[in-house]
Formats: structure tokens, C-alpha cells, sequence
């Protein structure tokens, strides 16, 4: 019995690290463009299955053999980078003098706002959080309704602006405290989303502020809810494994089309590299991606360097996944950064980041 015990724990130490082998070629895989290579773009969204895996085994060593819970240990360590990105863990600092707020928010083309002499309860979230700059995807809706939230956040924004691809309801729109004096659209190829570069004058200084909504993953209604049946465990096991199969071609499909989407902007950056920038939007993609990892190569992931937990934004059909982004320049240091889960009057969260100007931080 004793020798049996030893070789269950071997083979359980055995799984432990192929586990970890596992997680880190999967917290890696956002290396691989999704043009040549679709479905491993998929693959990062495992991520977090090996990471509450490995977490198991943590908690298994520490219970039935202290000395082996070096093996999680060291996995977590060797996989420091993808788990950072996935779950980052920040201390909380308290907000100086001079920072700015800046949320971004899909807001579903408001679409539980069905009468218009009613209030808006995103409107209303809006305006109570106060921030500086607040940038809105899918922010396309009825003229009457348009109408009716432009005069309610003039109460508080002198400037707002928009864009949207001819032909498209899917509208960006910027609402700031400060002035507007340009903008500019990112061209890629896309029937329905895009990309656009808003110069604000931010307390005398140019800041370009770039706003973005990346191709999304296109299910339809039925198969989100398949695909929520399936996670639930609600679906007879062919049509789970064919569900399945179909779900990973479509989400590779439409990386592979976000990835040139995320190239343009990111050649954007590197054009106006020395300006200072902040960048923020829908990337329909999750932390583990090389959309993400393109742009974050250039700028800095506000969440990653002071959020923590994984900050879930997109929260139905049982797609869990941070994939709303702030990011900025190195001019700017982010103080907190948070997605607020409060609001559910959108299938996204939304994200908030507070930024200090670093010059100001010299002073």
C-alpha cells in the first residue's frame, strides 16, 4: 500500500507538470498570427482552465504532500507572463492630485433603453461615474434617442465627435472634457467595424486619443445559446462535440480577420511613436491573443499594470473574458484600472482607467 501510495503520487506529480507544459505553450500562443495559423488563435481562451488547474494541484500538494507543492509553484513562476496578462495582481494606490478618468464602454446600441421619455440607466451611469474622457462602441442608435443622451451629457462634456463605416450602424463616439481638434480613421478592411484616432488637447498638451471596435466573432442568437447549453453541460455529447468543432472554426475565422485590424492600428502607433497616446476599445479578443499582445508590444496595458483579478468585461452566452483594453504611452503612468461589474445594461462592462500625466508626477 505504501509503494502504491508513491506511485500515485508520482503519477499525479507526472500530471502536474504536463500541466504546466501545457499551460505555458498556451499562455504563449498569442504568438502565432492568426492569418497563417486560425485555430491556434483560439487556444489562449483555454488559458484559465490550466491556471485553476494548476491552482488544484496547489491545493492537493499542500494537503497530502507539502514538499511537491514546489512543482505548481515553480509552474506559476515559469508562466509568470501569460497569468500577469490573464490575472494581473497590483497593489491599490490612492489617486494623486491631476489624474484623468477614462472609461470605455460598449454599450449594445442601448438596447434595453426602449422608451426614450424614460431614463437611460448607461446615460445615467455615465454621467454619475464623472470621468474625463468616456469613449462608447456601438454606440449607434435612433435619432430621437441620440438626440435625447447628446443633451444629457452636455450637462457635463463640452465636446463630443464620432465615427462610423458608410453603409454601418456601428458607431464610435467620444465624449471629452477636452477639446477636440481632429480626428482621423485608422483604414483596415471591414464591413462593419474600425478603428479612429481622436487629437484632444488635454491641459495644453496633444494627446491622441485612438478608439477602437475589432471585428467581433458573429454568432447568432442560436448559437450563443448553444454554445451556453454546451457550458452548462446541457447538450448531448455529438452535438456538444459538434457545436464545439463549429465554435473553434468561426472564433479562428474571425481572429484571423481581427489580426490585419490590429496590425493597422498598431503600425499607427509606431508611426506617432513619441507622441503621446492612449488607446482604448472593444478588441472582441481575449488578454491571451495576438491582437492584445501586438498593441500592448507598443503601448502599456493599463489592466495588466494596475487592475486585478482577470476583470471579466464581456459577461453573457457564457463567453466570461476580459476584452475591452485602455493602453497608453509611456508619458502617461496608470494609477487604477478597473471593470465594473455593477451595470448590466450592456453584454460588456465597462473599463475605467485613472492616468497621471508622469511629467506632473516629477514636479
Amino acid at each position: 500500500m505504501k509503494c502504491l501510495g508513491k506511485l500515485t503520487l508520482q503519477i499525479i506529480a507526472g500530471a502536474n507538470i504536463a500541466t504546466i507544459l501545457v499551460m505555458f505553450f498556451v499562455g504563449h500562443s498569442d504568438i502565432f498570427n492568426p492569418v497563417d495559423h486560425p485555430l491556434m488563435a483560439t487556444v489562449g481562451l483555454t488559458f484559465p482552465l490550466f491556471l485553476c488547474i494548476n491552482l488544484a494541484f496547489t491545493a492537493f500538494w499542500i494537503i497530502f504532500s507539502i514538499k511537491r507543492v514546489i512543482i505548481p509553484f515553480v509552474g506559476f513562476i515559469v508562466c509568470y507572463a501569460p497569468v500577469r496578462v490573464y490575472s494581473p495582481l497590483n497593489i491599490s494606490e490612492s489617486l494623486p492630485e491631476g489624474t484623468i478618468k477614462v472609461m470605455s464602454y460598449n454599450v449594445w446600441t442601448f438596447k434595453d433603453w426602449t422608451d426614450v421619455s424614460q431614463p437611460c440607466e448607461i446615460v445615467d451611469y455615465i454621467l454619475e461615474q464623472n470621468a474625463d474622457i468616456v469613449c462608447l462602441q456601438e454606440s449607434g442608435t435612433m435619432k430621437d434617442k441620440r438626440d435625447r443622451i447628446n443633451r444629457m451629457m452636455a450637462t457635463q462634456y463640452a465636446y463630443n465627435d464620432a465615427v462610423k463605416p458608410s453603409g454601418s450602424s456601428d458607431e464610435i463616439t467620444l465624449f471629452s472634457k477636452f477639446p477636440i481638434v481632429g480626428k482621423k480613421r485608422i483604414n483596415y478592411e471591414s464591413k462593419n467595424n474600425h478603428s479612429a484616432a481622436f487629437i484632444l488637447d488635454v491641459r495644453g498638451d496633444t494627446v491622441i486619443f485612438i478608439a477602437n471596435h475589432f471585428e467581433s466573432i458573429g454568432l447568432s442568437a442560436d448559437e450563443k445559446s448553444s454554445f451556453k447549453s454546451m457550458m452548462k453541460g446541457k447538450m448531448e455529447k455529438d452535438s456538444a462535440r459538434s457545436e464545439s468543432q463549429k465554435l473553434v472554426s468561426k472564433l479562428g475565422r474571425a481572429s484571423a480577420v481581427r489580426a490585419p485590424q490590429a496590425e493597422a492600428v498598431t503600425q499607427y502607433i509606431r508611426d506617432n511613436k513619441g507622441k503621446s497616446i492612449i488607446l482604448c476599445g472593444d478588441f472582441n479578443d481575449s488578454p491571451i491573443s495576438y491582437v492584445r499582445r501586438i498593441i500592448a508590444d507598443e503601448l502599456t496595458d493599463c489592466y495588466v499594470a494596475s487592475g486585478n483579478g482577470p476583470g471579466i468585461s464581456y459577461h453573457v452566452s457564457g463567453f466570461y473574458v476580459r476584452i475591452d483594453n485602455i493602453m497608453c504611452s509611456d508619458d502617461w503612468k496608470p494609477v487604477r484600472c478597473v471593470v465594473d461589474s455593477k451595470i448590466k445594461a450592456s453584454d460588456h462592462y465597462p473599463i475605467i482607467c485613472w492616468l497621471k500625466k508622469r511629467s506632473d508626477m516629477d514636479k
